[in-house]
């Protein structure tokens, strides 16, 4: 062999290495990359959202009409993946897109039906501190909390106006949904007998912490005041399950985060409405959609009879969907991030209108005296 073919061939095969390692090894790079680098005591957050102001809402109603007879308080799932901040910016152009095209649509689209959707826009901790167990992560969550609570509060002053309620957050939204249901919701009686229903999507969350509440699990679909959580998995994915719950992060007393640490998640079947280990047969699933793209208010095509669902052991385990529109996408980011579609969209859907209806009137104030305000930008 000469001494040419031997270096080409020298160099062939150390490229290869390179590209094996890098593939071996691309999560780590890929996670690494995100880390901001600097201790979150002295990280200098972007600015405040303004809550008084249109720019601070993702989605707030038209001024004139009322759409719904209910409200809907939506906090939005992880779009920020980092990299140079802890919290997201509310206006990152590459978060803002992929909250309003495909976040909103897909997951705040079934509660469309039923109210009026605020969903505020927030400093949402980073895809990096979500799957971090630094204590610099649990910092950035706590931040991101306190932006939703503000606009929470603001929300309840200046623009419910004594509505019916629906509480709703996906993933790192739940997670803030389930301490805003606890600390702001729980503690207030006529907010608490305006609740309709609490959905904590994508979200791990005790199960012993909803057992005996004012905000129970939900046992049956007709029944309001309740929660509707769970965490779904493919069947089989045993291994993604066991790290989910052991990764999990919920809240304790106080702003402390702490791993769930053997306890029980909550596990509510979106299928049944019900918090049962009952299996739900594909042909109880009343329709998945990807409703990616759409503008707000177009309803998406509903593909009924996709997965069959079971809650066991905290996981909520479906099938494999039908639909090839239903298959997770993108690069390792997107992956840890609420899929770009609903499994359950219509199924929630009814499940928001049926626990509207069970409400009553005592969850209905006599008279409604405030209009949403016309708001700047």
């Amino acid at each position: 062999m000469t001494l040419s073919r031997f270096l080409r061939l020298a160099w062939f095969c150390l490229l290869a290495l390179v590209l094996v390692a890098a593939f071996v090894f691309r999560n780590p790079i890929l996670r690494a990359s995100l880390d901001p680098k600097q201790p979150f005591q002295t990280y200098q957050p972007p600015p405040a959202p303004d809550y008084a102001s249109r720019s601070g809402w993702a989605l707030f109603p038209a001024a004139e009409g009322e759409q719904g007879q209910a409200d809907v308080f939506f906090v939005h799932p992880t779009t920020y993946s980092g990299g140079e901040e802890w919290n997201g910016p509310i206006d990152h152009p590459r978060s803002t897109r992929q909250l309003e095209q495909v976040m909103l649509p897909n997951y705040a689209g079934p509660f469309a039906r039923v109210g009026r959707v605020f969903a505020p826009r927030y400093r949402q901790a980073s895809l990096y501190s979500m799957v971090s167990m630094r204590e610099d992560a649990q910092d950035a969550r706590r931040f991101a909390y306190e932006d939703v609570r503000r606009a929470f509060l603001y929300y309840l002053e200046h623009l419910n106006g004594g509505r019916p309620l629906f509480l709703v957050g996906v993933e790192q939204g739940g997670s803030i949904a389930a301490r805003l249901l606890r600390e702001e919701v729980e503690t207030r009686p006529d907010l608490l007998r305006r609740l309709a229903g609490a959905y904590l999507i994508q979200t791990i969350t005790p199960a012993d912490a909803y057992v005996s509440g004012p905000v129970p699990a939900c046992t049956r679909r007709d029944q309001a005041r309740c929660v509707v959580a769970y965490m779904p998995v493919r069947k089989g994915q045993w291994g993604r399950a066991s790290r989910l719950l052991r990764r999990a992060y919920v809240w304790g007393p106080g702003e402390r985060l702490e791993l769930l640490d053997g306890r029980a998640a909550l596990c509510v079947n979106p299928l049944l409405g019900a918090a049962t280990g009952a299996p739900a047969p594909a042909r109880d699933n009343l329709g998945a959609a990807n409703a990616t793209d759409l503008e707000w208010g177009v309803r998406p095509a509903f593909m009924p009879r996709q997965v069959s669902a079971q809650c066991a052991d905290g996981i909520l385990w479906v099938s494999r969907p039908k639909s090839s529109s239903l298959k997770p996408a993108g690069g390792w980011a997107d992956r840890l991030k609420a899929p770009g579609y609903s499994l359950f969209y219509a199924d929630l859907e009814a499940d928001a209108r049926a626990r509207l209806k069970a409400l009553g009137p005592d969850g209905y104030p006599s008279v409604w005296v405030r209009k949403v305000p016309v708001m700047g930008r």
